[in-house]
């Protein structure tokens, strides 16, 4: 049992520095290991240009070099165009990066660390000017056209499919997706993929449109009016169906798979009042119940059972500390064992230094299993006759975050070792020391951009121009080369071994297994994508079945509290396979009932795909277990911290990272990121410095707003950018209130709406800003042409600061037109305003802000049905509750005319 002792933690807190004009120069952290030990303080140090952009940041470990070495750089440095959008990033960890944009804000050319000259060619200005193709080039390489876009005219065949204005054809690195139906609300009704042939090069000029394989790989969906899903159908014919309840929420899916009838996959599923699971039922007769801390809502049991014969096959138990962070867990099926005079315990245990760094665990493992390695260990069977050991792990890291030293201890079994990595002195580059033992060492083992090279000693790594991983040289394998390729969002579409094939399509992976011309096994694994928690995943070969296992298994995958799949059952609830994991994510006890079972599990540590090399994929990134780092740079740059190759803040027991791009915490109704929440559609409002933040990280992870709004800005030099933006129809994406008012009405033609053309123009979601025009125009309050007094300052000082009026009328306009029209989600940043809520009711200070306004807005509307469902708050990029910022003792002096619900 892990001893929590609160004096590790005193007088450490998180401590930011603003300048004079607020802008955070010092990020300090406190750390300690150990109660009584000296604390060491850890600066981050951040400098702004003139305009108030952040320039550089550097590390403590990095500055502390610095002071010796003066040609050690920081960690980034920025440089930014007369739009406040970046030219030139400079990365220590991720190599030199040049972009640079259109007036309309779009990118026209790039040129990454790796030399690579990408560029994007657009429609013609008298059309929309959506996307044609983009192009890259390496050095020393003629220039390949990596990608083109087709788009629908506006025919009947077109109308009849809604598909008028939509991208209809995609040529990209992997070959041809199609889009062949869609619905009145956007989504994908029917669409097909085509691969590359596999000894073509993607180039995809008129001449090579042909290089593609003969088969069609067909997706087809019907949805609801809301775009929920309700049934899709794969390309070999097997149908999912789903079903919600009164709240939207799934409560029972189907599977049908091609000429068998249908059987349940998930048979109920119930929810609490804050939306949390509170039990499943499923198909195969098993019952998966979870309960909740009353005070925190932290989930604290999952308890998995079989009533047919009152067998209760896990029950996972969480203990935290008053932060969160996991400090045991146990398993109340397993036994209690006793081997060699130890005791042995089903039950891990944690410990975290004053920066909630995991420093030690303690656990169990098989006896047998000896040194972690890239190498899954041989699993037990039959699954009652493993012997298990204790085992402890200590971790330590350096000042930069990056985990230097695993050191493992199971004295019973003397497997005892320690691994190394081994960081350059000059960035966040590491390896294990059997790839370099010296630090002066290590960037010799990556590329300009970041990307490591070798795996281990003798195994190289090869990656593509667009910084994904392409092909592993696997040592010592027959099937020796792996190959990987990903479509034009990055997502890995195959995978091609010399023996095995396996293709990623949506709800299906084809599994084609060769011996030189033969095929020796066609497998189909059907993912089925919504049955609660569980994964499920049925096994259906057309050919090759060995001989100890079913047609048509199907795979039930039973999770812990980071999705990692402790547990698998058949149709029936009988147990296939148990694992548990070591922190970072290496295997420490595998059994199954039979080897060829266990064979067939691919799904493990996170919830992840894990390949032959011992890499999961991530989906933005490769993860690799053995030393608790990625495989390379954050390709979303700063917005897990300066260390682009740290995992999950050093803490994989409290947290994991779904995409590989930033860690969240696990629990359904903790702290969820903006970063992850925020949708096509949906609209923030703020504070200008919060949302400028904001923005920037919505633009890593692909948001990205055509041109910069500073309608707030007291910057006389912003506004005049903004004017000149607005006479050249600079066209957005909507991300704020102020890109939709803009678009709508022109401050120079007060007695006058934009008219459809003009929207057009301005912004590519036009239609929601016809919306909006349409809203204000029959809104008794709201209508801008019936406000004689502000259409009459704005003709008499048609300046930047009389249309102040304007934003504060249309931002309220725009959060009504949200919430009760489109019935759309609004994020609203607390940060700053949301500390001193009697200053927001006083109409003081930033009390007068339209922030402010809008704040009280939502106050008084805030017992309505759309706000409850659709109102998100944010403080630092986390969600807040409805309960903190609307508190009743925070609000008791506010008197609003009307209250509405």
């Amino acid at each position: 049992m892990s001893r929590f002792n609160p004096a590790l933690y005193n007088k450490t807190p998180g401590v930011s520095v603003l300048d004079n004009r607020g802008l955070n120069v010092r990020d300090m952290g406190y750390h300690r290991a150990e109660v009584g030990s000296a604390t060491d303080t850890r600066i981050t140090r951040h400098q702004y240009n003139t305009q108030g952009y952040l320039s550089q940041s550097i590390d403590p470990r990095l500055h502390a070099s610095q002071q010796n070495d003066s040609t050690i750089k920081p960690n980034f440095i920025w440089q930014y165009d007369l739009n406040g959008q970046i030219l030139h990033t400079d990365s220590v960890d991720a190599g030199r990066t040049v972009t640079l944009n259109d007036i309309e804000g779009r990118p026209i050319m790039a040129v990454t660390a790796t030399e690579v000259t990408q560029k994007w060619q657009y429609e013609a200005p008298s059309l929309p000017g959506r996307l044609l193709s983009v192009s890259e080039q390496a050095v020393n390489v003629s220039p390949r056209i990596t990608e083109r876009l087709f788009w629908s005219d506006n025919n009947q065949q077109a109308k009849d499919n809604n598909l008028v204005g939509q991208c209809v054809k995609h040529y990209d690195p992997a070959g041809l997706s199609q889009l062949q139906s869609g619905s009145l609300t956007g989504a994908m009704l029917r669409q097909s993929r085509q691969f590359i042939l596999d000894d073509q090069k993607v180039n995809w000029t008129d001449n090579n449109l042909g290089a593609l394989d003969n088969t069609l790989h067909t997706t087809q969906s019907t949805v609801d009016a809301t775009s929920a899903l309700l049934t899709q159908t794969d390309t070999k014919g097997n149908l999912q169906r789903l079903d919600y309840d009164i709240a939207g929420q799934l409560k029972g899916s189907w599977l049908t798979l091609k000429d068998q009838n249908e059987q349940i996959i998930l048979k109920s599923l119930t929810y609490s009042a804050a939306g949390q699971k509170l039990q499943e039922v499923h198909g195969n007769g098993v019952i998966t119940d979870y309960t909740y801390e009353p005070e925190t809502q932290r989930l604290i049991s999952i308890t998995t059972h079989r009533p047919s014969d009152a067998k209760v096959l896990q029950d996972l138990r969480y203990d935290y500390d008053p932060v969160g962070n996991v400090l045991n867990i146990r398993n109340d099926t397993e036994a209690t064992r006793f081997w060699r005079n130890q005791k042995v315990v089903p039950e891990n245990s944690y410990s975290y230094d004053s920066l909630y760094q995991l420093i030690n665990a303690t656990g169990r493992e098989m006896a047998n299993i000896g040194q972690q390695s890239n190498k899954l260990p041989p699993p037990v069977s039959p699954i009652d006759s493993s012997t298990y050991t204790n085992y402890t792990r200590n971790y330590s890291y350096d000042n930069a975050g990056n985990l230097l030293q695993i050191r493992h201890s199971s004295p019973a079994t003397n497997n005892n070792y320690t691994l190394n990595i081994t960081v350059s002195n000059r960035n966040n580059h590491a390896v294990s020391q059997d790839l370099a033992e010296k630090p002066e060492q290590v960037d010799a083992q990556f590329d300009a951009g970041g990307h490591q090279m070798n795996l281990i000693p003798g195994q190289s790594l090869k990656w593509n121009s667009r910084g994904e991983l392409h092909q592993v040289n696997k040592t010592g394998s027959s099937d020796n080369l792996e190959e990987y390729r990903y479509d034009s969002s990055g997502k890995r579409v195959l995978k091609i071994g010399e023996q095995q094939r396996v293709t990623y399509l949506t709800g299906l992976e084809l599994r084609t297994t060769k011996n030189g011309n033969s095929i020796t096994e066609d497998l189909q694994v059907i993912s089925v994508g919504e049955a609660g928690r569980a994964q499920v995943r049925v096994l259906h070969w057309e050919s090759g079945k060995p001989e100890d296992i079913d047609n048509n298994q199907l795979r039930y995958s039973y999770d812990n509290l980071l999705s990692s799949s402790q547990l698998e059952l058949n149709g029936t609830g009988q147990i296939i396979t148990e694992e548990e994991y070591y922190p970072y994510g290496g295997t420490s006890v595998w059994a199954t009932r039979n080897e060829t079972e266990a064979h067939y599990k691919t799904i493990r540590y996170s919830g992840k795909e894990r390949d032959a090399t011992g890499l999961y994929y991530y989906g933005f990134r490769y993860y690799q277990p053995r030393v608790g780092r990625w495989l390379s740079a954050d390709p979303a740059g700063t917005i897990d911290g300066l260390n682009l190759y740290r995992m999950v803040r050093n803490n994989p027991i409290t947290f994991k990272d779904d995409k590989g791009l930033a860690p969240e915490p696990p629990q359904e109704t903790e702290t969820q990121l903006l970063i992850h929440e925020f949708k096509e559609g949906d609209i923030l409002y703020g504070l200008d410095n919060p949302r400028t933040t904001a923005l920037s990280d919505l633009e890593k992870v692909g948001f990205k707003r055509m041109s910069k709004s500073t309608a707030n800005s007291g910057n006389v030099f912003s506004r005049l950018r903004q004017s000149f933006r607005k006479k050249n129809n600079t066209k957005r994406n909507i991300l704020i209130q102020n890109d939709i008012t803009n678009a709508t009405w022109d401050a120079s033609k007060p007695r006058e709406y934009a008219t459809d053309k003009s929207i057009k123009k301005e912004v590519h979601d036009y239609q929601r800003v016809i919306g909006f025009r349409a809203f204000l125009s029959e809104h008794p309050k709201y209508n801008v042409k019936n406000d004689n007094e502000l259409i009459t300052a704005l003709i008499n000082n048609p300046s930047i600061t009389t249309s102040v009026p304007l934003w504060q009328k249309t931002s309220k306009a725009g959060l009504g037109y949200q919430f009760f029209e489109r019935k759309a989600p609004v994020h609203f940043l607390v940060d700053t305003i949301g500390d001193d809520i009697n200053t927001v009711i006083s109409k003081q200070g930033h009390g007068a802000s339209i922030t402010s306004s809008e704040l009280r807005w939502l106050y008084r509307h805030k017992d309505t049905k759309e706000v409850k469902e659709n109102l998100k708050f944010w403080r630092d990029g986390k969600a807040v509750p409805h309960s903190e910022v609307f508190s009743e003792a925070k609000w008791s002096s506010y008197q609003p005319k009307h209250r509405y619900s």
